[in-house]
């Protein structure tokens, strides 16, 4: 499977069986419909956020899940982001990422303001 973005004189092509859903997700808002799905077989184009397989992932994705791939992604550890909240303890991060614990408004936009992300992602 390959994936192709095309802007002008932008061409991202990542070759695997497999495309992580989190590098799905940043590809899509990054690129919104200008992101393409090509098959290495040659196989026409398909719009990916059609795709069963997108709407699958899609309905995995929790709050929780986007705050471990956005803190990954920043190079955080989970004490690292609670220091950066303010001294939230390592576990209640870990308990937010996990579903143990609701994400608050308030933490949602702290998350989205030191992460640089949606708020939406949060909620």
């Amino acid at each position: 499977m390959q994936a192709v973005v095309k802007r002008p004189h932008i061409e991202i092509i990542i070759r695997g069986s497999v495309i992580p859903p989190e590098l799905m997700d940043v590809l899509k808002k990054e690129y919104g419909k200008d992101l393409n799905l090509i098959a290495d077989d040659g196989e026409e184009l398909v719009n990916v956020f059609d795709s069963a397989w997108y709407k699958n992932t899609k309905e995995k994705m929790t709050p929780g899940r986007y705050l471990r791939i956005y803190r990954e992604n920043k190079g955080l550890t989970q004490i690292q982001l609670g220091e950066a909240l303010g001294g939230i303890p390592r576990q209640h991060i870990s308990n937010m990422e996990n579903g143990r614990r609701a994400i608050s408004i308030k933490m949602a936009r702290n998350l989205s303001s030191l992460l640089g992300t949606p708020l939406e992602r949060f909620i």
